[in-house]
């Protein structure tokens, strides 16, 4: 049986994100509504949310128009780790989606977009070249690998489960400026679909979470767990697509309002109206960042101060 879902509405891009509660449902609606009145010529893109567990979420988001809540079950026997349910909820958007799409968008619940997403699609546009993925650049090199040093032993253990020998390309972090092997920010990105990339990324990564020397040894703590799924989707990406395929985001794009405080000041955005999608992780910076109407009473009644 062909379980591939059809995406309907405009264009060729369909949003993909994920709910685990009541209040994350909450929150993607903010992201929802986001796309439906700043989204542009995506404004009317399908919108499919993953759900882990049906019997912890309300009915917040039947009221969107295409918008579809799938439930998300996860392999039997897959161990709990940090953004599994994100990978495996990407690997099975990819499976099901119809040959119509040809940009799938992963964006997290605290991803705001507050002007025309363009660049998340893939399609060759007047300001940008036709690609198979977009991505931005991390925002801190955190356990990145500087490009001019050798690879310490985490990197090596994703490198040698992707069967990667070696890396010609590199990025520079936004806020600390290092410059890295491809490592990529994982808030919100398009993968073509057609590629199969989510479904490798998915596979990698649980080769590696259930690697039992690979996790006692290089992966041993929190944060190179928290991050391994970001460092085996950067590496993957970099290692299958040819370069010129592979757009990178511009700032205003994933911009890290948590972050206001680190962010040199020659490479802060002026105003929250100024940037295209923003992250806000935990709570929004109310009053570190200038909001002008009518984006300021429209976050207002949807977000808590």
């Amino acid at each position: 049986m062909d379980e591939r879902i059809k995406a309907t509405g405009t264009g060729d891009s369909c949003f993909v994100t994920m709910v685990r509660s009541e209040q994350g449902e909450q929150l993607a609606r903010v992201v929802i509504e986001g796309l439906r009145i700043f989204g542009g010529p995506l404004r009317d893109c399908p919108v499919w949310v993953f759900v882990p567990d049906t019997g912890r979420v309300s009915q917040v988001l039947p009221d969107l128009e295409d918008v579809h809540r799938l439930p998300l079950t996860l392999e039997v026997g897959c161990p709990p780790y940090p953004f599994v349910e994100k990978v495996y909820a990407c690997a099975r958007a990819e499976e099901i989606v119809g040959p119509e799409v040809r940009s799938l968008v992963w964006l997290s619940l605290d991803c705001l977009i507050v002007n025309p997403p363009l660049l998340f699609d893939l399609a060759p546009s007047p300001d940008a070249s036709g690609a198979d993925a977009a991505f931005r650049p991390v925002h801190h090199r955190n356990i990145g690998s500087l490009a001019e040093e050798p690879l310490d032993d985490f990197w090596q253990g994703v490198y040698r489960a992707l069967e990667v020998e070696g890396m010609n390309h590199a990025v520079e972090s936004f806020v600390d400026r290092e410059m890295l092997r491809p490592y990529f920010n994982t808030h919100g990105f398009t993968l073509n679909p057609e590629l199969g990339l989510a479904r490798t990324w998915s596979d990698r990564f649980m080769t590696l979470i259930t690697d039992e020397v690979f996790q006692a040894g290089p992966c041993d703590d929190a944060l190179h767990k928290i991050f391994l799924h970001q460092a085996i989707l950067s590496t993957l990406v970099a290692q299958r697509l040819d370069w010129a395929r592979m757009r990178l985001l511009p700032p205003d794009y994933n911009y890290p309002l948590n972050l206001l405080d680190e962010i040199p000041p020659s490479r802060r955005a002026a105003t929250l109206n100024d940037l295209v999608t923003a992250v806000y992780e935990d709570t929004f910076p109310w009053g570190e960042i200038e909001v002008k109407e009518p984006l300021l009473s429209w976050l207002r009644r949807r977000l808590p101060e």
